[in-house]
């Protein structure tokens, strides 16, 4: 009886497993800007295509737009869609650039449960290019959001 139980919890768990990786992959290719990972691989940087492309994290404190309080617009890294004004920007203390809130409709949203509990994820809309992670642990004063975002995934396009 305890072989019968633990294959179909066995089952049960291979079967959620295969739909989860389903689900992803779809996602992915559901953005306009498109291309293969050679593609990417000679447009972007060793560590640009694996924040952007495999949801990496660059070390905190090593982007120096964590530090910039120029005033203009942040883009993808990727493909240029503007993703957040400098006017939104503010000092977290985490250690990546961090912003109240997104140029909407450039951003996407989805959940990631990587690390083991659910956050959400942020992707450039255009291309979806991997972001970052958003949080409730902002600025009281304005949205409340913490849009804590990978430096190497943007440009600076000073005003």
């Amino acid at each position: 009886m305890k072989k019968i139980l633990l294959l179909v919890i066995a089952g049960f768990l291979c079967n959620c497993n295969g739909s989860a990786q389903k689900k992803e992959t779809k996602e992915k290719e559901s953005f306009p800007i498109t291309k293969t990972d050679s593609e990417w691989k000679a447009e972007l940087t060793e560590m640009e295509y694996y924040v952007l492309r495999e949801a990496g994290t660059e070390r905190a404190f090593s982007s120096p737009l964590n530090k910039n309080y120029k005033k203009g617009v942040y883009h993808c890294a990727a493909c240029d869609t503007p993703l957040f004004k400098s006017e939104h920007k503010f000092d977290s203390g985490t250690g990546w650039p961090s912003f109240d809130r997104e140029i909407e409709g450039n951003v996407a949203f989805s959940t990631d449960y990587k690390i083991g509990y659910a956050r959400t994820e942020e992707h450039c809309a255009n291309c979806g290019g991997h972001l970052g992670h958003v949080f409730n642990d902002g600025p009281k004063d304005t949205t409340g959001k913490r849009h804590c975002i990978n430096g190497v995934a943007l440009k600076f396009k000073p005003e």
